[in-house]
């Protein structure tokens, strides 16, 4: 069976805020011209909105370019930011720390980052978008002068032992002037992209964090629409670079998280569990008891700003929002950004295809640099990577860097990359997290149970290894097998056959967060994409 072809004068892989903003972006562009063009979104995810998952605390300032009338046509930012309230946690008590200008979030708003991208993708709808959700792209395609030509969407039907089943479709290939990658966070075509053309070469290694997320409905005295709360310190030693967000949202609902960086060191630690028995401190749970938890997710995020952004232009391609990388970390703030990059690279994707010249992509990134996304980034670079130092050393520099030196110091601090953090389990203390209550602490289990995840049960396994025996010769042997830890989602767990380990993967569990294609000290986990419309269903995260 041959691959169906369709073709179209703009591809955009993901319907994430960068992605969806470009395809907006594209169809204005058009109308203003008077000119046809025909612009296609592939979403793996279920719906769009199913892979979503932030905080979040939106900026409006790229909506407002795109959409200035977003209000009228309703937009779901519906709570207004309110007071910030910036909390630094031993075990038992709170002291509240000065705000850091960076997160004042007056203008701002809470907002289901799920729901904002459902209703964006109404509005590209509308404008004669067509959105196929349920369609994985797993292929970059090339034509004959090397430009990049589309995509292709992985084959349907193929069964875990790797045969054609019964049900079997090819891939559909979706060939485009202009290919626009919105992946998210470690994408998997943008990473093989970094490797084959060597986009990385230059800049630092991104590092990354994961964010794990539950949404409740919490009761009526506890809730403070617009309240945003941040903490740092307890539960993580000062060593290792986190922190909790809380966010009060519209009818009772409270959006609460932690990020924990990824060049943690200690391979005991778990950040589930880590979350988890934060929500038990004194000035926490108070918030949660008598309310209902109803929805879990985790994502991994980008933390290398400025400095580990690589080139993001190919003749024929542009790589967006944070398949790139754009997230300002001390605004703790990535959708404004991701929605500006969409935008350049419309109008850039949009001159392309009308002079008939895919190599005009090859000038995104300056694009990028002329827009208010760099100096945004270039103002807070030195602050992520300060926090080497540990917790009291990144506070001290930072509040250097933000109020003395103004953002403008004469250096600039670099990045190691995140997997390459991780001690030994001999030189490291084992971390003895308290059991769930199953009140306000829950197991991974029920959790995933919680997001929705589903995928085809007879599927290859879309957790490769690279090598087998490193699961067991190195992780197991030498880092206590550090998957089973860092992973939300239950998916890695070492079972004994014969007294001898082996690496199980739990591949139906994955809520697509990427941490173990990160985090893994020999780069032996490959992520690949399942069939399409697999992974979480997120309800409005």
């Amino acid at each position: 069976m041959e691959r169906e072809v369709m073709e179209y004068d703009v591809v955009i892989v993901g319907a994430g805020p960068s992605g969806l903003c470009a395809a907006i972006r594209l169809k204005q562009l058009a109308e203003e011209a008077g000119q046809e063009l025909s612009v296609c979104v592939l979403e793996k995810g279920s719906e769009v909105g199913a892979h979503i998952l932030s905080g979040a605390v939106i900026e409006p300032r790229a909506l407002d370019e795109l959409l200035p009338d977003w209000k009228e046509r309703g937009a779901p930012l519906h709570t207004p930011a309110g007071d910030d309230k910036f909390l630094f946690l031993t075990e038992k008590r709170a002291f509240r720390l000065p705000t850091p200008p960076q997160m004042n979030n007056h203008g701002n708003y809470i907002v289901s980052l799920g729901n904002v991208c459902r209703w964006l993708g109404e509005q590209a709808e509308a404008m004669g978008v067509e959105i196929y959700p349920g369609f994985a792209a797993a292929e970059v395609l090339y034509g004959e002068d090397g430009a990049i030509v589309g995509v292709a969407t992985g084959d349907m039907g193929i069964g875990r032992d790797g045969e054609k089943k019964a049900d079997y479709q090819p891939g559909m290939e979706l060939r485009a002037k202009v290919t626009l990658l919105g992946e998210g966070c470690r994408g998997s075509l943008t990473k093989g992209l970094f490797e084959r053309h060597d986009l990385r070469q230059g800049v630092d290694p991104q590092t990354y964090a994961i964010g794990i997320k539950e949404l409740w409905e919490v009761k009526p005295e506890a809730h403070q629409p617009g309240l945003i709360v941040h903490t740092v310190g307890w539960p993580l030693d000062t060593k290792t670079y986190g922190g909790s967000f809380i966010y009060h949202l519209e009818n009772h609902q409270v959006a609460i998280g932690y990020v924990i960086a990824l060049d943690y060191q200690n391979p005991y630690l778990s950040p589930y569990d880590e979350f988890q028995r934060f929500k038990h401190h004194p000035a926490i749970r108070p918030t949660f008891e008598g309310g209902r938890r109803i929805a879990y997710g985790a994502r991994a995020l980008n933390e290398g700003g400025l400095q580990s952004i690589p080139e993001v232009g190919l003749p024929g391609l542009g790589i967006m929002g944070c398949a790139a990388g754009f997230l300002n970390v001390p605004k703790i703030k990535g959708t404004h950004t991701a929605m500006k990059s969409g935008l350049v690279a419309a109008e850039l994707a949009f001159e392309a295809v009308k002079a008939d010249d895919p190599k005009l992509m090859t000038g995104y990134r300056t694009k990028l640099e002329q827009s208010w996304i760099w100096p945004e980034l270039h103002q807070v670079r030195n602050i992520r990577p300060s926090f080497r130092w540990g917790l009291w050393g990144g506070i001290a520099y930072s509040a250097l860097d933000t109020y003395v030196l103004r953002g403008k110091a004469p250096w600039t601090l670099h990045h190691h990359a995140d997997h390459e953090s991780l001690k030994l389990a001999k030189d490291s203390k084992k971390i003895d997290y308290p059991k769930p209550d199953g009140v306000i602490s829950f197991d991974k289990l029920s959790s995933v149970f919680l997001s929705n995840t589903n995928h085809e049960e007879d599927q290859p396994v879309h957790l490769t290894l690279k090598d087998q025996r490193i699961a067991i010769d190195v992780n197991y042997d030498l880092y206590a097998s550090p998957e089973t830890r860092y992973c939300p989602a239950g998916v890695y767990e070492i079972v004994h056959e014969e007294g001898q380990p082996r690496l199980q993967i739990n591949a139906q569990n994955c809520v697509h967060c990427k941490t173990c294609d990160i985090k893994d000290p020999k780069q032996n986990i490959h992520w690949v994409v399942p069939e399409g419309s697999g992974g979480p269903n997120y309800p409005g995260m």
